[in-house]
C-alpha cells in the first residue's frame, strides 16, 4: 500500500490511475456476475409464472424487463449527495429565508427544497420541468444574474470545483473556481448566508476535466469577510467535525459562511 502511494505522488502513475479508473467505467462489464444474475433472474420468472397459474391472477399481461442489478444486501446510496444535500437541507429549513438561491447543484436536490423555501434554480443549462415555489433564471456562476448584496441565503454544492474544467460546456479557466467563490460572495448581501461544497486535499490538486480538489486552508481564504459558522467533512460512510488527509477516500468538505457586514 505505500509503495502505490508513492506512485500516486508522480504525476505521470498518477494521472495513469485515474484514467484507469475512468476507464473501468467503460469496461464494467463482470460475465460472472451476469450469468449469477440471470439464474436467479430466470429461476424468479418461472416461480412467477406458476403463482400466475395458481392463483388465477387477472394480471397475466406481462413483458420481460430484466432488472437484475438491484438486489442488494444494503440500500446502495452516495454518501457524499445524501451528507451534503441533507446538510444543506437542515440549514435551510433552520433558516428560514423569504426566499432561497441555488447555483449549480443538483436539480432534485434543489426541487424537494423548494416545496418548503421558495427557491430560484441558477444554471448554465435550462431546467425542463416545472413545479411550485421553484423558479428558474439561465446565468453563469461567473456572472451571475443578481445585483450584489442582495440574497438571503444562497446555496451551491458539488459546483464550484467543476467551473473552468470545461467538463459541462463551461468555458475553460484556470482560476474558474476562484471567480466562482467571488461571485457567490458578491451577490449575498451582509449577514447572509453562503453554503457550499467541495472536494478537500491536503493540497491544492486539478484531476482535469473532472474537478478540483482544494485544502480547507485554501477555502477559507477565498471566502474574504466572510465568516466560517460551520464546516463538516464527509469522509467514506460518514460526515465528521474535522479533516482527515486521506490516499485511500474521497473527502468532501462542507461550509457554512456567513457575509459580514461592510
Amino acid at each position: 500500500m505505500r509503495q502505490i502511494n508513492k506512485l500516486k505522488q508522480i504525476r505521470f502513475f498518477r494521472s495513469a490511475y485515474f484514467l484507469r479508473e475512468c476507464l473501468k467505467l467503460f469496461f464494467s462489464f463482470k460475465p460472472i456476475s451476469f450469468v449469477k444474475n440471470y439464474f436467479w433472474y430466470h429461476k424468479d420468472y418461472l416461480k412467477f409464472k406458476r403463482e400466475l397459474k395458481l392463483n388465477n391472477a387477472s394480471h397475466n399481461i406481462y413483458a420481460l424487463y430484466p432488472s437484475i442489478t438491484d438486489k442488494t444486501s444494503s440500500t446502495p446510496l452516495d454518501p457524499i449527495y445524501f451528507y451534503q444535500d441533507c446538510w444543506a437541507a437542515e440549514k435551510i429549513f433552520k433558516l428560514k429565508p423569504s426566499h432561497h438561491y441555488d447555483v449549480g447543484s443538483a436539480a432534485t436536490t434543489i426541487g424537494i427544497l423548494s416545496q418548503y423555501v421558495p427557491t430560484t434554480m441558477i444554471d448554465i443549462r435550462p431546467l425542463p420541468l416545472s413545479l411550485p415555489n421553484l423558479f428558474f433564471k439561465e446565468g453563469s456562476i461567473l456572472n451571475l444574474p443578481i445585483p450584489e448584496n442582495s440574497l438571503e441565503s444562497i446555496s451551491s454544492l458539488c459546483v464550484i470545483e467543476h467551473i473552468g474544467l470545461g467538463r459541462y460546456g463551461d468555458p475553460i479557466d484556470p482560476i474558474g473556481s476562484e471567480k466562482a467563490i467571488k461571485e457567490l460572495i458578491r451577490v449575498t448581501k451582509p449577514g447572509g448566508t453562503i453554503l457550499i461544497s467541495v472536494p478537500v486535499d491536503s493540497e491544492n490538486r486539478i484531476f482535469f476535466n473532472s474537478h478540483r480538489a482544494f485544502t480547507p486552508k485554501y477555502i477559507l481564504e477565498q471566502f474574504v469577510k466572510c465568516k466560517l459558522l460551520e464546516e463538516k467533512y464527509i469522509f467514506e460512510n460518514k460526515m465528521i467535525d474535522r479533516f482527515t488527509p486521506s490516499s485511500k477516500s474521497y473527502v468532501v468538505g462542507l461550509f457554512m459562511f456567513s457575509k459580514e457586514e461592510g
